[in-house]
């Protein structure tokens, strides 16, 4: 076994290299902590050492987020799309030999034990109903030991969409469905419709007038408005917005997070102009070439829930992905919150609402 030290970490900058450099998810950013500690939960960020001294390496990171809960059942931790654990060659090979990186020890540790060692860091440092889990990687490719449980309540769906960005246009093209080639191409030359980013609140309000008649029309639940201003200047950079134009006003919007690694779709939406035009047909391929130009290799759906929106999104390729899921490592109280309490599950889809 691997001797492994957890250690806050109180520099956004280290922060977000060092979930950069593992290849981790945008929800494992530092602004992303900060949009929810900045909406009723708190954000702490632990970095997962593997030796002592200055032979000591950085194996793991994981963005916890805690929500306060009644009594003493303490609180909630959750690490969104976590933890991130360092890659050996640039792919995910856990136990495997990371020799060819200078950065990363000779034998890094398992993912069973760096999720244990930040269960064992929370075990002590707070009094938490659970630890959930939720790696951003292939189910199966993330072993646990047996004190987890598979969450009764997930946050993010495991089954989603992930785009190879390393594979050609033409060959993300290819692999689309029929209609949607056609909707793409057709929506692409219409002269109507112009596609840019959006880079001021001013800018990003009249996207949000759209995100509410998407909202009325599929009856789903929205944010205030203020929450998505802080996603938009907590992120900046790692949070672009680009929407479709007719006549200098958005009829649809796409909201992304990334990191080095991983586009990963927030928030999105389009009036009945947009609608009619298929500009989301447009708006999507668009931000999917942006996304590859900058080097990401997979872009995220976000999850397919059995919805309208997920037929549509099916359509971009032929396949599906299976994440680990959500993984809970209980504590005191555990019991009470997963079965006797209806707070798990308001707690829960807040999460969901990201």
């Amino acid at each position: 076994m691997t001797s492994l030290s957890v250690t806050p970490c109180t520099d956004r900058e280290l922060w977000d290299t060092t979930v950069k450099r593992l290849g981790g998810h945008p929800l494992q950013l530092w602004g992303w902590g900060d949009l929810k500690s900045a909406h009723r939960w708190s954000a702490e960020r632990v970095l997962v050492h593997s030796g002592s001294g200055a032979d000591a390496a950085v194996v793991g990171a994981c963005q916890l987020l805690t929500r306060a809960l009644p009594g003493p059942l303490g609180g909630f931790v959750y690490a969104p799309r976590g933890p991130v654990v360092a890659r050996a060659g640039g792919e995910w090979a856990p136990g495997a030999s990371a020799a060819g990186d200078p950065d990363l020890p000779a034998a890094d540790p398992s993912s069973a034990e760096i999720a244990d060692a930040i269960a064992a860091y929370v075990r002590g440092t707070r009094r938490a109903v659970a630890v959930s889990i939720e790696p951003d990687e292939d189910a199966g490719s993330f072993p646990l030991s047996g004190d987890w449980r598979e969450a009764k309540t997930p946050v993010l769906p495991a089954r989603t969409l992930i785009l190879d960005l390393r594979r050609s246009e033409d060959e993300l093209m290819a692999d689309m469905s029929k209609k949607h080639r056609q909707y793409v191409r057709k929506a692409g030359r219409e002269e109507s419709l112009s596609i840019r980013p959006v880079e001021t609140l001013a800018q990003l309000d009249e996207c949000l007038e759209v995100y509410r008649q998407t909202s009325e029309r599929a009856d789903f639940g929205l944010h205030e408005d203020s929450y998505y201003h802080d996603a938009f200047t907590m992120l900046g950079d790692d949070s672009p917005v680009w929407a479709a134009y007719v006549e200098d006003r958005p009829v649809a919007f796409l909201f992304m997070a990334k990191s080095s690694r991983t586009a990963f779709e927030l928030y999105g939406g389009m009036d009945e102009t947009g609608q009619r035009l298929r500009a989301n047909y447009a708006l999507k391929w668009h931000v999917i070439r942006e996304m590859k130009k900058l080097g990401i290799e997979r872009y995220d759906f976000g999850g397919l829930i059995n919805d309208g929106v997920t037929t549509f999104k099916k359509g971009w390729a032929s396949h599906e992905n299976l994440l680990a899921g959500t993984w809970d490592r209980p504590g005191p109280g555990y019991r009470i919150w997963t079965e006797g309490l209806p707070l798990a599950k308001k707690v829960v889809r807040a999460l969901r609402r990201r």
